[in-house]
């Protein structure tokens, strides 16, 4: 068996856009991954890591040097290899000489199609550490990233600024440059908790020390558990249950190194505002995680995850309050003034919105989908007046204020609106 080590290799940047975290860690291992298989190159376990600060992998057991591989390359027919009286002619010195070999060298393969110089030779396998820096260049190099920034004055490109490289096969560095960084083998903690260098004795030290000297949690899936063990805390706490929308979830884990939880409050004349435009203010503006009371009520609580384990964290309480409470006022300014205006009174407005520019406005589409539904209904059985009515307003709530500012919500407080209207409860639901 071959000899093995471990392999590190981990990327320093400036913050990592949170919301391509995930596909970036993924599509860096599976590069990696993909290219040693492609080397013929044998390895344990891989595991990746993704933090704000930084991409890693570290691999178990990897081969240390590349097994020989075995060489067949078919040359010309023997018929055209050799005259009339068995000298060789020059297609079969151009074919040796391409592969920097002798005639001798050479052997004759027998098929049912006939017969054919080859050669058959064995290629030397290289040390694996003269692999690797290719290897991750690649790798880094067909990353998805859409835009591409450069920093200083290289013509370097990559998502961010590349700020420190980690390389170890073992307990050595692999020498390399890489986007303009040297390999080596420092790493670094938490920006405030931990700046300064944190030498690595080893590749297999990687996630131990970080976490331990570094207060960096590396591995993200480690990270998001550990976030929604502490919010599940704090929920408990205050007798209820804590809102975890998992894309909400994953970009709060791609923010933090080191999640600390952060329990506020906000004034409960917010409540009176439909839980939809409450949930969406808290996840969408604020990446704060809201609460449900035992009665399945919404609270006037939030929790978020700090990055910072501060010496005052009433300080950073306080501060979470203050910045949301603006974004409830907009919300309930919204609601507000939405509510001085019908659903049908901004059916009109509609003929202004432009659909598709070879299919009319909204207000066209509307016109065509009540149409459709009302035929469909009268063949259903179904109330043909509701229906009606629920596809002529259906479309009215892209007009307000509230869906400008969540536009997911569309339909949702469309609903709403009918209901505070005056329409029944079945074309609010239909809404």
């Amino acid at each position: 068996m071959s000899e093995t080590a471990d392999f590190l290799v981990e990327l320093g940047t400036e913050e990592l856009p949170p919301k391509a975290l995930g596909r970036l860690e993924q599509a860096f291992a599976d590069g990696v991954q993909a290219r040693l298989a492609d080397a013929g190159l044998s390895m344990g376990k891989l595991q990746s890591f993704a933090t704000p600060r930084r991409l890693a992998i570290l691999i178990n057991d990897l081969q240390l040097h590349q097994a020989a591989q075995k060489i067949e390359k078919r040359g010309p027919p023997t018929r055209i290899a050799f005259d009339d009286d068995g000298k060789p002619t020059r297609a079969a010195t151009a074919f040796a000489d391409g592969l920097n070999v002798t005639l001798d060298d050479l052997d004759k393969l027998t098929t049912d199609k006939g017969e054919w110089l080859i050669y058959r030779g064995e290629k030397p396998g290289l040390d694996t550490a003269r692999l690797l820096p290719d290897i991750i260049a690649a790798a880094l190099a067909e990353l998805p990233i859409p835009k591409r920034m450069r920093w200083g004055s290289s013509d370097i490109e990559f998502v961010r600024p590349v700020h420190w490289l980690v390389m170890l096969l073992g307990d050595v560095i692999v020498p390399t440059t890489v986007l303009g960084v040297t390999a080596g083998s420092s790493t670094r903690g938490h920006r405030f908790h931990a700046p300064e260098a944190i030498e690595l004795k080893s590749a297999s030290d990687y996630e131990s020390i970080l976490r331990e000297q570094g207060r960096v949690i590396a591995a993200f899936n480690t990270r998001r558990q550990r976030i929604v063990e502490l919010a599940q805390s704090i929920a408990r706490e205050l007798d209820a249950e804590v809102i975890l929308e998992p894309t909400v979830l994953d970009e709060v884990t791609a923010l933090v190194e080191w999640p600390v939880p952060v329990s506020g409050h906000f004034d409960a004349e917010f409540l009176r505002l439909p839980e939809e435009v409450l949930i969406a203010t808290l996840q969408d503006h604020q990446r704060y995680f809201p609460v449900r009371g035992t009665d399945g009520k919404l609270l006037a609580n939030f929790i978020a995850m700090s990055n910072l384990d501060s010496l005052q964290p009433d300080e950073v309480r306080k501060g979470n309050e203050r910045v949301v409470t603006p974004r409830l006022a907009d919300a309930a300014f919204f609601w507000d003034t939405d509510c001085k205006t019908t659903l049908e009174s901004r059916r009109a407005a509609l003929t202004d919105v432009v659909f598709e520019k070879t299919l009319g406005s909204i207000a066209d589409k509307s016109s065509r989908v009540a149409e459709l539904a009302t035929t469909l209904a009268a063949s259903l059985g179904a109330n043909e007046k509701d229906v009606r009515r629920a596809a002529e307003l259906a479309k009215t709530d892209l007009l307000t204020a509230m869906v400008g500012e969540f536009p997911k919500l569309q339909g949702r407080i469309g609903a709403y609106y009918a209901k505070l209207d005056g329409e029944n409860c079945t074309v609010a639901t239909a809404i």
